[in-house]
């Protein structure tokens, strides 16, 4: 259960549902909206099953950074590094910053109005000092709170959107085209970070069974309440919450609507953002570890036993962000959010590819394995594709920017560190590895081979072998 909260407070479903709702109602696809949540569900439950293929055998700090490495070329596994830190850091500075302007919208309905950019900064800090502090103090302290809290959120929301009686309409519009692909990146968006319990690889108890159920399950739980807000937003009981979220008093909705709608909203990216920091700072110890960022990232409290440098570190770029995107991109995030939604989408499709590689070079590959990493890496690539020609026909240049910049980062950090730090690209992949133990019985034996990468060994005796 801890594992689901970590990743459940990652995604903060409760936020996920007002906006794919919002966007529903603006857009009005019809049924085909819900059939698009139902299949992008269906794909990044397939995206989980992949990601299960390298928590059934491996236990890892470094979640899918250190499983692009079992199956990807240095770079590649780079690039996916540094895909992970852009979607983290990304979905991180968001839910801050719109935690922050939750919190003043809290304050204004109760007739504190409170307004400008200082009050906004001031309660980003705030937030950040408490997710901070909780994610230094422990992880299962953390871990269960933002459970509780994520909850909490998510019934507090499906109970209002339950009994809405759909009198007040939202105005509000989505940022781009109305198109059941734009549709579909919400929804990755919306279920970005669903992964994250695989980053307590390390820390859990059983976690080759517990981290795998985590992950498995998370995706489907999201996806079934991401089904129930499109089909509130059909129907119209989710009217009056979206009204209330985005437009308060001034929808028509009561004062108390208005405060429960914004207080469980306001509670889901507060989890969010503890999730997110817990995340960002394992994956940092996982690269401090290996070298590949400075390793002083890779210290542990010598009493909460929580890498506090890199809570820390990855916290204050958050607050960093959050203050930029309450100044920039705050009324149209549009932009910001693409370059999250690719860098996501581009880590799950070279997840995709790694757990294809990973699987025949040790011998486990099945036609399954195969059929579902090939259709997961085709849909990933097409989808990139085709928004990244969208953008430069219809002349809006952030997504394809966004794309380069994923695909060039891996790239650019490899040429650093190999003039800066070349002994790091060798230890790559050193501290998160999979042993014979992790293994099928009698699939054989793991062997490092040139390049440090595990090879099966066949377990079968040669002939004239005494054994």
């Amino acid at each position: 259960m801890d594992l689901i909260g970590q990743s459940l407070s990652t995604v903060a479903p409760a936020t996920g549902m007002i906006f794919i709702a919002s966007w529903i109602i603006s857009a009005d696809p019809g049924v085909a909206g819900l059939g698009a949540i139902v299949g992008t569900t269906a794909v990044v439950v397939a995206v989980a099953f992949c990601i299960s293929q390298f928590t059934r055998r491996l236990a890892a700090a470094g979640s899918l950074y250190s499983f692009a490495f079992q199956g990807l070329p240095r770079r590649a596994t780079l690039t996916m590094g540094a895909a992970l830190l852009l979607g983290y850091l990304g979905i991180a500075i968001s839910v801050l910053a719109n935690s922050a302007v939750s919190l003043l919208g809290i304050a204004t309905a109760l007739g504190s109005a409170v307004s400008g950019t200082v009050p906004l900064l001031v309660c980003a800090v705030l937030v950040a000092g408490v997710v901070a502090t909780i994610a230094v103090r422990g992880v299962r302290l953390a871990t269960r709170a933002i459970l509780v809290v994520e909850l909490c959120s998510l019934v507090v929301i499906c109970a209002l959107m339950v009994t809405d009686s759909g009198t007040p309409t939202s105005s509000v519009t989505p940022g781009a085209a109305a198109t059941l692909p734009f549709l579909a990146l919400i929804v990755v968006f919306g279920m970005a970070g669903f992964e994250s319990a695989a980053f307590f690889g390390a820390e859990a108890r059983r976690p080759l069974i517990t981290v795998t159920r985590a992950v498995l399950v998370t995706p489907i739980l999201c996806g079934a309440v991401f089904v129930f807000a499109g089909w509130a937003a059909l129907t119209g009981h989710a009217d009056v919450v979206v009204a209330a979220y985005f437009e308060g008093t001034s929808s028509g909705a009561s004062t108390a609507m208005v405060v429960a709608v914004k207080v469980g909203v306001t509670f889901s990216w507060f989890a969010s953002a503890l999730g997110c920091a817990q995340a960002g700072s394992r994956l940092l110890l996982a690269m401090g570890i290996e070298g590949t960022v400075p390793r002083r990232l890779s210290r542990v409290h010598p009493r909460f036993r929580t890498p506090y440098v890199a809570v820390i570190a990855f916290t204050a770029a958050v607050v960093i962000g959050a203050w930029l995107y309450l100044l920039i991109f705050l009324g149209d995030s549009v932009v910001f959010d693409g370059f999250v939604e690719v860098a996501v989408v581009g880590a799950y499709t070279l997840l995709a590819v790694s757990c294809l590689r990973f699987l025949r070079r040790i011998g486990e590959d099945a036609r399954s394995t195969t059929v579902i990493a090939v259709g997961i890496a085709c849909v990933g690539a097409g989808l990139l594709g085709y928004l990244t020609f969208s953008g430069i026909v219809d002349g809006q240049w952030g997504i394809p920017s966004a794309v380069l910049v994923v695909a060039l980062a891996g790239v650019v950090w490899a040429t650093v560190l190999k003039r800066v730090r070349p002994a790091s690209l060798a230890t790559m992949g050193a501290f998160d590895s999979p042993e014979t133990a992790d293994l099928l019985p009698g699939a054989g034996e793991l062997v490092l081979d040139d390049a440090g990468r595990p090879q099966l060994a066949s377990a079968c005796p040669l002939p004239g072998d005494p054994r």
